[in-house]
C-alpha cells in the first residue's frame, strides 16, 4: 500500500515541476495559437513537432482535410515559435478522390526556395478518364516547370502559403487541363528536408505577423474536388482494394 502511495506522489510531483507553454503557428499563418504543451525546461521543447489542420488556422471547415506539422524552433518567453515542417492530405480525403477508370498522375520533386530552405513535395493530378502515358509525361513536365519557377522567386514563407492555400495547384491545373479533362489537382504532401543553420534566429525575427490576404476558395481553380469536379458518377463504387487501383497505367495507342 505504501509503495502505491509513494508512486502516486512521485507522479504528482513530476507534473508540478512542469510549466505550460503556448505554441503558435509561423507568422505567415498569423501566429495562430496551436495550443499549450508542458515541459520542465524550454530546452525540452526545441525540436518537438505539433500537428494541426488548416481548419484550425483559417476557421474554414472545408480545410479540415489538410494536416499541417510545425516544429518548435525557438522560445520567446512562454511562447514557443514554430517552423513549418510539412503537410499532407488526410487519408480519408485522399481515398475519397479515387475513381475507377481514371488516371492518377503523381510527381515527387525536391526544391530549394530563394532563402535556402529545401523541401520535398508530392503533386497529384486526377483525371476524369483514362489518359495515355504520353499525356502523363506532359503533365509531369508542367509540374516541374511551375514548381521550379515558383521556388526560384519565392521565400519559404511565400512558397508554403501558395502551396497550402492552393495557388500552385491552381497554376498546375490551369495548364494541365489543356492536356486532358481534370477532376482534382493538389500538392498532397510536403516535407522540410533541410533548413539554414540560423533557423531559430529566422523564426524569432519573423515573429511579427505579416499574413497575406487569404484567398477565397472560389478564386482558386483545381484546389478541391467540389470546385473542379465535372462529376461523372460511375456505376461501380470504389471497393476495398482501392489502394491498388489508384493509378491505372494506359499503354500508348
Amino acid at each position: 500500500m505504501s509503495s502505491k502511495s509513494s508512486k502516486a506522489k512521485h507522479i504528482r510531483d513530476k507534473w508540478r515541476s512542469k510549466s505550460w507553454y503556448n505554441v503558435v503557428a509561423p507568422s505567415f499563418f498569423g501566429n495562430v495559437d496551436l495550443g499549450a504543451v508542458p515541459a520542465e525546461t524550454t530546452d525540452q521543447l526545441i525540436g518537438r513537432v505539433v500537428e494541426a489542420t488548416l481548419y484550425d488556422i483559417t476557421g474554414d471547415f472545408s480545410h479540415h482535410y489538410l494536416k499541417l506539422f510545425f516544429q518548435i524552433s525557438a522560445m520567446d518567453g512562454k511562447t514557443a515559435r514554430t517552423l513549418f515542417k510539412g503537410h499532407e492530405y488526410s487519408r480519408d480525403f485522399l481515398r475519397s478522390l479515387v475513381r475507377r477508370r481514371t488516371t492518377k498522375v503523381d510527381g515527387l520533386f525536391n526544391l530549394t526556395t530563394r532563402d535556402g530552405f529545401k523541401l520535398r513535395i508530392a503533386v497529384s493530378v486526377l483525371t476524369l478518364s483514362r489518359i495515355k502515358t504520353s499525356q502523363e509525361k506532359i503533365m509531369r513536365n508542367i509540374m516541374i516547370k511551375i514548381i521550379k519557377e515558383k521556388a526560384s522567386v519565392l521565400t519559404m514563407d511565400q512558397f508554403v502559403q501558395e502551396m497550402v492555400l492552393g495557388k500552385i495547384a491552381s497554376d498546375i491545373y490551369n495548364e494541365s487541363k489543356q492536356v486532358a479533362p481534370l477532376r482534382h489537382v493538389g500538392i498532397r504532401k510536403s516535407k522540410l528536408i533541410n533548413a539554414p543553420a540560423n533557423v531559430s534566429e529566422i523564426v524569432l525575427a519573423a515573429s511579427t505577423p505579416m499574413v497575406e490576404e487569404i484567398m477565397e476558395e472560389d478564386e482558386i481553380e483545381g484546389v478541391t474536388e467540389v470546385e473542379q469536379t465535372v462529376e461523372v458518377e460511375q456505376a461501380a463504387e470504389v471497393d476495398d482494394s482501392v489502394e491498388q487501383t489508384v493509378v491505372e497505367e494506359v499503354t500508348e495507342e
